[in-house]
């Protein structure tokens, strides 16, 4: 949904490979696989039989198909893993309902899903995906805790409303269909991108500090507030402000009860027909032109739309509320079909994705990786300083293509990553009465 969280922008530019140091290399796994590979077809040339074909195919004819959102299936990162691991990657990418629609009905034309978490719900009692074997996995110890244990580094529990990641991480077993309750050897899927939402100001135009979500319903800001129109978000983004007014508390945001959702969606009416909203968008680019325009001066907004409106000149920060942040978390998983070579390649992927060439094409548009050490070679001392650090640019910051994200001296709203990710307050789901939601949340808009 970026339509389902986070930022919906389209790339076109492909950034120039990064140039690595290649001495002193262990011979990798993928070397030892187009070794084995070129065995298999020479014994296959001299016509002795018994020998597989898929064991006498080249590794270059793999083709890897990944399915995604547009803000991670990106055509620059499978062009970069198309040059590093020898084989095809190709990216292809939907809105959240047909991906989740494909995964179900077609998994067979896709190689690796890639999701929200909340996907998981669905996908992993039907089937359809692989379980991932965390012994062929390389980077799992160094995968930030809020996913392997469900905690921050000090032990603290991280917010278990709406979708934790750590909730349908793991399975008990290879061919299993049920989540475990505890860490095991087999995951659902690799951690990928996430980041924490909030809500976007117009200081200048607001003139005086805001420090809690329900300002976003506050008559002071009437005709001026808008809310993103996704219903599975936007009815967050209103919990959020509502239980911050003292209206409702609800058992959870993430999963809310049907007298929850009646309470809530009477509460918007109440607002929508007050004068209180100017907009319901649903587009990255509208967030972007409705507060650059000035029309709104405090809305549901993304982190990279924020910088986009900065990038004009205007003044726009994304506020650190005291009720805490609403996340959202993506991953990657190979689908159930893979066998054979192509389930070897699909391991290399894995552990391509998180070596770090990714991460660091991801941290410039603001978002993070679940690997971070990795990322981080990646990316200059500043950027690395900016982004995940907390401190002052030193240097203009720009994303991936060039573009200039943020001038020197400014530092990045909500500070550090775990200033950041360790204030969640829920995170983005799929509702048990998702279908009433939805009816309610366009009776609201409607109204």
């Amino acid at each position: 949904m970026r339509t389902v969280a986070g930022s919906n922008c389209t790339i076109r530019k492909e950034v120039p490979m990064s140039k690595r140091a290649t001495g002193g290399r262990k011979i990798t796994r993928r070397q030892l696989l187009k070794g084995a590979v070129a065995t298999a077809a020479a014994v296959a040339g001299s016509r002795v039989s018994g020998v597989p074909t898929v064991w006498a195919q080249n590794i270059k004819d793999i083709k890897l198909v990944q399915a995604g959102g547009s803000y991670s299936a990106i055509i620059d990162i499978g062009r970069q893993a198309t040059k590093d691991l020898g084989f095809q990657v190709e990216m292809q990418t939907g809105a959240h309902d047909a991906l989740l629609n494909r995964f179900v009905t077609q998994p067979n034309s896709v190689d690796i899903a890639d999701m929200e978490y909340f996907f998981l719900y669905q996908l992993v009692p039907r089937g359809v995906l692989h379980s991932i074997d965390l012994k062929k996995y390389k980077w799992w110890d160094k995968v930030v805790p809020i996913f392997t244990k469900g905690e921050y580094p000090d032990g603290r529990k991280v917010s278990r409303q709406g979708t934790l990641p750590y909730k349908v991480q793991y399975v008990d077993g290879p061919d299993s269909n049920r989540f475990a309750k505890g860490p095991t050897q087999w995951a659902t899927a690799i951690p990928t991108v996430y980041n924490a939402d909030t809500l976007g100001i117009r200081p200048d135009l607001v003139k005086r500090p805001i420090e809690h979500w329900h300002e976003l319903l506050n008559p002071e800001f009437k005709g001026r507030s808008a809310i993103l129109d996704v219903p599975s978000i936007g009815i967050m983004d209103a919990a959020m402000a509502i239980e911050s007014r003292g209206d409702i508390k609800y058992g959870d945001k993430g999963n809310m009860t049907k007298e929850e959702i009646d309470k809530t969606i009477k509460i918007l009416i109440g607002a929508k027909k007050s004068g209180q909203f100017r907009a319901f968008w649903t587009t990255f680019d509208e967030s972007v032109n409705l507060m650059a325009a000035g029309e709104v001066v405090i809305q549901s907004m993304w982190s990279p739309a924020v910088t986009a409106v900065r990038a004009r000149g205007i003044p726009c920060y994304y506020v650190p509320l005291n009720e805490g942040y609403r996340a959202w978390a993506s991953c990657i998983a190979p689908m159930r079909h893979l066998t054979g070579l192509k389930l070897d390649a699909a391991y290399e992927y894995l552990n391509w994705y998180q070596s770090g060439w990714q991460g660091g094409f991801i941290a410039k548009q603001g978002y993070y990786s679940s690997v971070p050490e990795t990322a981080r070679k990646f990316m200059t001392e500043d950027e690395w300083g900016f982004w995940y650090d907390g401190k002052d640019a030193k240097s203009d910051i720009k994303d991936p293509y060039g573009t200039l994200m943020e001038k020197a001296g400014q530092k990045r709203d909500g500070g550090a990553f775990w200033e950041r990710m360790g204030k969640v307050a829920c995170w983005n789901t799929l509702m048990d009465e998702n279908r009433y939601m939805v009816r309610k949340w366009n009776e609201f808009v409607s109204a």
